[in-house]
């Protein structure tokens, strides 16, 4: 796949960040921790002067001599006290995580309140909390579950810090996108022009940590990785196993498993299915917590009929068939080295899909019983949902094509809306 967004700095105040500190502070004293310069060295903001809608119309378009980011401070924002508090409440919640993670509440909420709140990131928390409280909501599950996935595993105690870090700052590069894209369950439901724009959020959540903080390397490492899969079917970068740190590939656990309960599935059972649905995309050794977290839950209900779910998985295995069949024809026909990319990659996760199709045993549709109904409808979804991303997949790593190539991408665009449609 093609390198995200050219995102190199901050030397300018980006647009969708700037406003959501500015919507915060109607509600938080935001202030300058220091004077803010332009490169020319024209003073634009006093040190100690609240933020407010003149500070965006100063420092439209100019360059800054420090990130705008490192220049402010959230006098009464998120605190390790706060953060305690929320994770508290997340304990005490009747959500499907709530048992889960309560066995390890105690050394949750214990090295919870010894986290570093690094100004740029306590800045921008702050900010969420405020004007995006779900994406806050998030990033406080995040900490959470990533924090007792190490615990389960027996981690130190400097490797607990590190996992509630990772989920803590995980997505505050979703700050830097137009905010309809970086709503829950965004990347289940954008098109592809809107996928473009939150496919670079990884990449952005890196700079940030990377850039703006001290935290370790081994956080800004896991932030670009949280959305990557084992197999290469991830994004940014397609990454493979080898390529994915360890703390990468356990929140990347953490996100698919909060990507699922996100996205108006309430049931770990869900999550667990989508985490096992395709082998090869999850390291399986975080992914058994939150498989034994969903067998002590209420399981998975059917909304189709036994008749109405083979329908469905007949038009599946129809619409699996015809990718591969397009893809093959197209791949003899492409000019560009972008296109035959593009081939490659979709064949890839189709063959990623096929391989969970025969693993989960549904081209055997005759033998889909009552009793097995309701975990057969989620695994028929979940690779409905892969089949799905192939056509963003294959566009994003497309990205310029001579007409030729157009047509043949429209074409497989085309096969693949119809055939799941």
């Amino acid at each position: 796949m093609n390198a995200p967004a050219p995102i190199t700095g901050f030397s300018t105040a980006n647009v969708h960040a700037l406003a959501t500190i500015l919507e915060a502070s109607e509600t938080r004293s935001i202030i300058a921790s220091r004077d803010i310069f332009d490169i020319s060295g024209t003073k634009l903001w006093a040190r100690d002067q609240p933020v407010s809608q003149s500070l965006q119309r100063k420092l439209l378009d100019r360059q800054l001599r420090q990130p705008l980011e490192s220049c402010l401070l959230a006098e009464d924002g998120i605190t390790a006290h706060s953060l305690v508090k929320s994770i508290e409440s997340l304990l005490a919640s009747d959500t499907p995580l709530a048992p889960m993670l309560r066995p390890y509440a105690e050394k949750l909420v214990r090295e919870v309140a010894r986290l570093p709140l690094h100004s740029v990131a306590q800045l921008l928390l702050t900010a969420s909390e405020a004007a995006r409280p779900e994406s806050f909501e998030h990033a406080v599950q995040a900490m959470a579950l990533n924090g007792a996935l190490t615990i389960s595993h027996g981690g130190s105690t400097q490797d607990l810090r590190l996992a509630l870090l990772c989920g803590l700052v995980h997505d505050l590069g979703e700050m830097y996108i137009d905010p309809m894209y970086g709503e829950a369950d965004a990347d289940r439901a954008l098109d592809f022009q809107s996928y473009q724009q939150l496919v670079v959020h990884p990449h952005v959540g890196n700079l940030l940590i990377e850039q703006l903080t001290d935290y370790p390397p081994a956080v800004a490492r896991a932030v670009a990785e949280h959305h990557e899969r084992l197999d290469g079917t991830g994004y940014p970068h397609c990454l493979q196993r080898d390529q994915v740190s360890p703390l990468g590939q356990q929140l990347a656990v953490t996100e698919a498993t909060l990507g699922v309960l996100r996205g108006g599935n309430q049931n770990l059972s869900r999550a667990s299915v989508a985490l096992r649905v395709v082998p090869g995309e999850y390291n399986l050794s975080w992914v058994g917590m939150i498989s034994d977290g969903a067998r002590s839950q209420p399981g998975l209900r059917a909304t189709l009929s036994i008749g109405e779910i083979q329908t469905r998985l007949s038009q599946l295995e129809a619409a699996l068939q015809l990718a591969q069949d397009t893809v093959g024809t197209l791949t003899k026909a492409a000019e560009s080295e972008n296109m035959k990319g593009a081939l490659t990659l979709a064949q890839h996760l189709l063959d990623r899909l096929r391989k969970g199709w025969n693993s989960s045993g549904l081209w055997c549709m005759e033998s889909v019983s009552e009793q097995d109904a309701p975990e057969v409808e989620a695994i028929e979804d979940e690779l409905l949902f892969r089949l799905r991303s192939i056509q963003r997949a294959a566009l994003l790593r497309a990205r310029d094509l001579p007409l030729k190539d157009s047509v043949l991408m429209n074409r497989l665009r085309d096969d693949l809306i119809n055939s799941i449609s």
